[in-house]
């Protein structure tokens, strides 16, 4: 695969988890990797960042409103329950073992899914402003 097929900032064998940086639970997930990724497997990027922004326009998803965290292997796009499910499976045991949800049927998973995104805001708060990662974490963050 060329790099000219890859969304832009993504390099080879990059992946990549987008996340709404103002949700104070899609912050939780984020520090959840950082602290969890041992193996460095995920780069970091906000759908609010230039970065997430031009990888959201790649792959035609709105730029405005985005309900849904997004994880990019590739060329490849999961989004919801997918995207969730084939990170934690990656991550090392226990949490690989949650990978297993996946035999559930996705209809089900993101039916789920979406009722925590869709309130998240209501449910856990939001940030003002995206945060700034800590300097020792800011080199899991894609930048341009």
């Amino acid at each position: 695969m060329g790099v000219d097929k890859l969304p832009p900032f993504i390099q080879p064998g990059e992946r990549v988890v987008l996340f709404d940086g103002v949700c104070r639970l899609c912050n939780a997930w984020a520090k959840f990797l950082i602290r969890h990724d041992r193996r460095r497997l995920f780069r970091l990027a906000s759908v609010q960042s230039a970065e997430g922004q031009a990888i959201l326009a790649w792959f035609a998803l709105p730029l405005e409103r985005f309900d849904t965290m997004a994880y990019v292997e590739g060329d490849a796009l999961f989004v919801r329950s997918s995207a969730v499910l084939r990170i934690l499976a990656q991550l090392d045991w226990p949490w690989r073992g949650f990978g297993l949800l996946r035999i559930c049927p996705r209809p089900v998973r993101d039916w789920l899914y979406d009722r925590i995104a869709l309130n998240r805001y209501r449910l856990f708060g939001r940030y003002d402003s995206c945060l700034l990662p800590d300097p020792d974490h800011a080199r899991r963050f894609l930048d341009g």
